[in-house]
């Protein structure tokens, strides 16, 4: 079977749910083992925030990524997006549908998936107290496809991760109700306060709803790490938490006097995953690395936005060693085989489970 049949059976498989297999034994396994697995299944990256551009486009053919789902903004982002893609179509496509992943793959080219990880961009120049919801039907025929409420501080639809008590406005409610509609992805938790995340999930019944990507308060009390409480609640609805290698996620607590927190290794990274595993089932959980690569707009900390106590003083931050590049997603399938997972489990983080989900919510 070569890499195109595989992907498409791994995405077939990836439309129900399935018993998790029998726990295989820890195993040994080399980089060059793990990258054989990585490309015998669909890769899907979750959320990436990297500048792309020729070299980046370069690395993601290296690292044998099938889809990339990266943040844009407003109406220009839209463009900038598309010049790009139009500049290499036999390499990169927008994907709309989940038949466009399929018919990139077999063409051997990376889907590309617009979200974004706030809704401000329909908060009208000036008139921050009435948004645009209606304009949600534009940006999804610009190509949009998952949306986030509220990055980190409180707005007209909600709070952020720093205002945790702030609930669902009027306003977030409309909102939500309209993504639903259009048939977007909801992303809460993670930038969105757990007030608001529960309010969202209240008024989604029957819709999975994701978090692109967070770590685990559990591990690490950080402002932008969910809860056990949030976590299950987004698996009940049949949903995903991808996973960040943002090392201040692993290792920053609240009312750190360090102005930089030291890098950890892996096994805190990997230490999740297992976590994740034994809450919530391996159904509901995918990659969410939020790589920064070549972001040279974040050069400096807006301390309302990036709190000391949440990141640490020296953006775009570190990422958890042996995870700081696109190309080392083989250090995490590797590590995930040394502790016992299936390969059908792997297969399932690295990509099933949000195909899964794109697929409910998008349709085939």
């Amino acid at each position: 079977m070569n890499r195109r049949e595989a992907f498409m059976a791994g995405l077939g498989a990836a439309a129900a749910f399935a018993a998790p297999g029998a726990l295989a034994q820890a195993r040994r396994a080399s980089v060059q083992d793990a990258r054989k697995l990585q490309d015998s299944a669909p890769l899907v990256e979750g959320l990436d925030g990297s500048t792309l551009n020729d070299e980046y486009l370069a690395k993601l053919e290296a690292a044998g990524l099938d889809v990339i789902c990266q943040s844009r903004g407003g109406f220009d982002s839209f463009v900038e997006l598309h010049n790009f893609l139009d500049r290499h179509p036999d390499r990169i496509v927008q994907a709309l549908t989940v038949r466009d992943i399929r018919d990139a793959n077999q063409a051997g080219k990376i889907a590309h998936v617009s979200g974004w990880q706030s809704a401000e961009f329909l908060v009208r120049d000036g008139d921050p107290v009435m948004p645009a919801i209606g304009n949600l039907r534009g940006y999804k025929q610009l190509g949009l496809r998952i949306v986030g409420l509220v990055y980190n501080v409180a707005g007209p639809f909600g709070g952020g991760s720093l205002d945790p008590d702030v609930g669902l406005t009027r306003a977030g409610k409309r909102l939500v109700e309209e993504i639903h509609k259009e048939r977007l992805v909801l992303d809460v938790g993670g930038h969105t306060a757990e007030a608001t995340s529960f309010g969202a999930l209240e008024i989604s019944k029957g819709m999975p709803v994701i978090c692109s990507h967070t770590n685990l308060r559990s591990k690490v009390d950080n402002a932008r790490n969910m809860t056990d409480k949030l976590i299950e609640a987004i698996a009940a609805t049949g949903g995903v938490i991808g996973l960040t290698k943002v090392n201040d996620f692993h290792a920053r607590v609240r009312n750190s006097p360090e102005p930089v927190t030291a890098q950890v290794g892996i096994e805190k990274h990997l230490d999740q995953y297992d976590y994740m595993k034994k809450l919530v089932g391996v159904d509901h959980i995918a990659l969410g690395s939020d790589f920064m690569w070549g972001r040279k707009d974040l050069v400096a900390i807006i301390p309302e936005l990036w709190p000391g106590d949440v990141y640490s003083n020296n953006p775009p931050w570190f990422m958890v060693k042996d995870t700081e590049t696109v190309t080392e997603y083989p250090n995490v399938t590797k590590g995930l085989m040394e502790r016992g997972w299936t390969d059908e489990e792997i297969h399932k983080v690295l990509g099933g489970n949000l195909l899964r989900v794109f697929e409910k919510v998008w349709g085939a």
